[in-house]
């Protein structure tokens, strides 16, 4: 037994010895080599960390990061683009809008001008038909909204017709104007010419009569109806033609005749429509 055990032990002893040297020194040289390899490996990427520290390097992705910056606009820059595109354009419509348009009257108001103008054009024709010569109708700068209406024949027997025949006034010139919703709000009347006195027509050539007022004006009433009832009121309110040196010849005016007829109908709303004294005109 003894023997046996020495031949196996000398058999791995000759076999260890018989071991190709090369083999055994080139797994030395293999494991070596990826020692190396892994040393090189780990000293490139050393050198390159150590190159990406330099100043060059820096400075070129500093430039690199501002010029991507000065690309990508800022969140300030952007609205102020926006707001000036908004300006441009007009405001949030997509197509610009125009100074010059002018906006649509409201269809009320339509209505109110289309109706005014149709009852004014038959008051119109309707006066022109008239046999009588009572008025006639002139368009002050052919406006249909604006007439001069001359009053020819009043009461042949009351002291205006008098006056009338020995001062030669062939007419009183009165000015009406209708405003935009006529014929549910009444016209404007006032006296121009010749300047009168008492027979209800007051300072300005301001005309006190209740049917020229909003609470006295009816939408049936007509401009021939109206100057009827100016003529009775002449009469009936003894008007004279002024013959009173330097103040017969003062024209009336619109702005006074205006602020008369204001404060009359103010103080009749307050104390009710009754016929005034005749001394007070």
């Amino acid at each position: 037994m003894a023997t046996l055990l020495r031949k196996i032990g000398l058999i791995r002893l000759h076999d260890r010895d018989t071991e190709d040297p090369k083999h055994h020194q080139g797994s030395l040289k293999g494991t070596k080599g990826n020692q190396k390899n892994n040393a090189n490996k780990h000293c490139q990427t050393a050198n390159e960390t150590n190159l990406l520290s330099t100043p060059e390097i820096k400075a070129r992705k500093l430039d690199q990061h501002g010029k991507d910056s000065k690309d990508k606009p800022t969140g300030k820059d952007k609205q102020g683009k926006d707001a000036k595109e908004k300006q441009q354009t007009g405001g949030s419509g997509s197509k610009p809008s125009s100074a010059s348009s002018v906006p649509p009257l409201a269809p009320h108001r339509q209505h109110c001008s289309q109706v005014r103008t149709r009852r004014l054009m038959k008051e119109l024709q309707e006066i022109r038909r008239l046999g009588d010569n009572f008025i006639t109708v002139e368009l002050v700068e052919d406006n249909l909204y604006d007439w001069n209406v001359k009053l020819h024949q009043v009461d042949k027997d009351s002291a205006l017709w008098q006056d009338m025949k020995e001062t030669s006034t062939e007419f009183i010139l009165l000015n009406v104007t209708f405003p935009d919703n006529f014929p549910f709000s009444p016209p404007f009347m006032r006296v121009l010419t010749p300047r009168l006195e008492n027979g209800y027509v007051l300072d300005g050539g301001a005309i006190c009569m209740e049917l020229l007022t909003p609470r006295g004006w009816s939408s049936a009433y007509t401009v021939e109806a109206v100057m009827r009832q100016f003529a009775a009121s002449l009469v009936k309110g003894q008007g004279r033609i002024c013959r009173k040196a330097g103040k017969s010849k003062k024209a009336f005016s619109r702005k006074e005749a205006e602020a008369t007829f204001k404060s009359l109908v103010k103080t009749h709303e307050k104390y009710g429509w009754v016929s005034p004294p005749i001394s007070d005109g």
